[in-house]
């Protein structure tokens, strides 16, 4: 069974950083493109970033472009998402996700389907 758990939410005020983690099993973790989504109160989720099963192919919501950075790290089955110079629209609970396929790129990582979600972990940008 595929699981994925995030974590390193937090309170940071204006313009600091935070790094979330998010550690998978249950899967060839290599093999399988990884992203990240957030949802605010009262708004639907929305998609931040995706990493693709190579790790150089990237893609981000343009919200967040220059200022967030992911990165996977095969040997530790773990996906992370750098966030600098945070702002308080940046607050909302971000999940993780997992494709439900293999050997797809980040752009594949934009609609949901078939994704295998984290339990979220909430961030909040102070103003």
């Amino acid at each position: 069974q595929v699981q994925v758990v995030e974590s390193g939410g937090g309170l940071v005020q204006t313009g600091n950083s935070l790094r979330l983690s998010c550690a998978a099993s249950g899967l060839t973790f290599s093999w399988y493109a990884m992203a990240w989504f957030r949802q605010a109160p009262g708004k639907e989720r929305e998609f931040v970033a995706a990493i693709g099963w190579r790790g150089w192919n990237t893609e981000y919501a343009d919200s967040v472009k220059g200022r967030f950075t992911i990165s996977r790290d095969n040997a530790k089955n773990t996906v992370y998402l750098k966030m600098n110079s945070l702002k308080p629209e940046d607050t909302a609970v971000y999940y993780c996700a997992a494709s439900g396929d293999k050997f797809t790129n980040a752009q594949a990582m934009g609609a949901p389907s078939g994704f295998t979600w984290g339990q979220g972990t909430q961030v909040t940008v102070s103003s």
